[in-house]
């Protein structure tokens, strides 16, 4: 890491082998990459906010590297994915904005390969050991509902008042047992990030 400094990292899997009675099988699978950094814009108003985009490039593809190692599959093999940033009270909700949109994305898709879909993403303020659910979608095909989802992540000590926590979550699979409809992942045309 050359520009962000991160004072934690964290990684989370969570594997749902039953429902309602039922085995899931093969398991499935999210995993969550946590960063908490410093966040350099802290305590007073930054207008030009270039760093905070130039950590999220950054982040993304670290993240989103880390997060695909967690399950142990080809970066192929992940199906849906997402993004989120808690702000501590030293910053503003601009900051969590300036790590997610500008150039996170296209770092978390080739950590993934591919992703034509736009990446789902929360931001919020809070303190430490508040939690954010980050949403997940299909990295190729945002009508699929089968993978509609989120994964909660919180860090016990973070955000202090001068950092800001930032999540990569991704899957290699939707929910379990899936069963509203819709399009159907082996009917994805990759085209446009929808269908």
């Amino acid at each position: 890491m050359n520009l962000a400094r991160i004072r934690r990292l964290v990684i989370v899997v969570e594997e749902t082998r039953t429902e309602m009675g039922r085995t899931i099988d093969p398991p499935t699978r999210k995993a969550a990459a946590v960063a908490v950094i410093v966040n350099p814009c802290a305590g007073r108003y930054v207008e030009d906010l270039e760093e905070l985009m130039a950590i999220g490039e950054e982040l993304g593809e670290f993240l989103g590297r880390k997060a695909v190692a967690a399950l142990g599959v080809k970066p192929s093999q992940i199906e849906s994915f997402g993004k989120a940033a808690v702000v501590g009270e030293g910053g503003e909700l601009e900051h969590a904005a300036a790590i997610l949109h500008p150039r996170l994305g296209k770092p978390l898709r080739a950590a993934v390969e591919k992703g034509a879909a736009l990446v789902p993403s929360a931001k919020k303020m809070g303190g430490p050991g508040v939690a954010i659910d980050v949403p997940l979608g299909h990295k190729n095909a945002a009508f699929v509902r089968s993978h509609f989802d989120a994964m909660e992540v919180r860090i016990a000590d973070a955000p202090r008042a001068d950092e800001i926590v930032v999540a990569v979550a991704v899957t290699d699979s939707g929910r379990p047992l899936p069963r509203i409809g819709g399009l159907q992942a082996h009917e994805i045309e990759g085209k446009d990030g929808l269908r």
